[in-house]
């Protein structure tokens, strides 16, 4: 079972979360059919989104991360959650790109080098929070390192891993940490002392085998405490009804299309590919709902 940690160091001078994602991700590489990059890029983005999530106040909150660049797996969507619930996908799930030099995935080639990550927070108000910055890389990791800084003014450390055997996600998670107001100077290079060992996080996780063992290895020599723990999981929230309402956004003009043009429908989840069947009869019965 996944784990994400919550982690207090040096007193409250900094804050970490600590994720191992392997089961959601997998299931992800699953539902979706990813060929190698697309589970390493996806899986990085799902960690992400469950880290960032989880740092919202409330649980019901949620979070949308869409990294749109200009690599053909993009756009890259996913959707979380306060409690570390989280769904996602990407364009042409199937679609594999050769190594990189260094013989690693090549998932900034495939996200894309240039190009946007939005966030939209949605708490519950009348109007979402959205924050942008352009992508630094397309490695996730370092975009959203950089968005938390340059758009949410929160310095911030963030690793992010997947790793796959014989074509198989065996293990994944992430890493974020954050001063926090108060934080001296000492702490602060510490801090930064960490991120040369978070390189290969994935290589760590799939040795720790434990979201646990890892916060010990991670933060040894740094005084730390783990305050609270959630567990992860890939869910989507799909349902009929839900499509009944999205069928009746497009309109009353695409769904007499629908009607007349195919007698029917198939809609796809994006985020589990699971389909749902309309028949005619059932579309006319969206269309007399429609008070348009």
């Amino acid at each position: 079972m996944d784990r994400l940690l919550h982690v207090e160091i040096e007193l409250g001078q900094a804050r970490a979360l600590v994720a191992e994602t392997t089961e959601l991700v997998r299931e992800a590489q699953r539902l979706h059919g990813l060929s190698h990059t697309a589970a390493a890029a996806l899986g990085r983005a799902l960690t992400g989104a469950v880290l960032l999530g989880c740092l919202q106040k409330n649980q019901q909150d949620r979070l949308t991360l869409t990294f749109r660049g200009d690599g053909p797996l993009s756009p890259v969507v996913c959707v979380a959650d306060g409690q570390g619930r989280v769904k996602g996908c990407l364009e042409n799930p199937q679609l594999e790109l050769p190594l990189k030099p260094n013989g690693k995935l090549d998932v900034g080639g495939g996200v894309g080098h240039t190009g946007r990550l939005t966030v939209v927070r949605d708490l519950g108000l009348k109007e979402p929070y959205v924050g942008q910055t352009n992508l630094s890389s397309g490695e996730i990791a370092e975009d959203l390192a950089l968005y938390l800084t340059a758009s949410e003014q929160t310095p911030s450390l963030v690793a992010l891993g997947v790793r796959l055997e014989k074509g198989v996600v065996c293990a994944a998670g992430g890493v974020l940490v954050q001063p926090l107001p108060g934080c001296t100077e000492e702490v602060l290079q510490r801090l930064e002392g960490l991120a040369p060992g978070l390189t290969a996080l994935s290589d760590r996780i799939a040795a720790d085998g434990s979201a646990a063992a890892l916060v010990e290895d991670v933060f040894a020599g740094l005084d730390h405490q783990v305050l609270e723990e959630q567990q992860p999981a890939y869910r989507c929230d799909c349902s009929r009804e839900r499509i009944e309402r999205a069928l009746l956004s497009m309109g009353r003009e695409e769904l007499q299309s629908l009607i007349e043009e195919q007698h029917g429908a198939e809609v796809c989840c994006h985020f589990c590919d699971k389909r749902y069947n309309f028949t005619q009869q059932e579309l006319e019965g969206l269309l007399r709902q429609d008070p348009a």
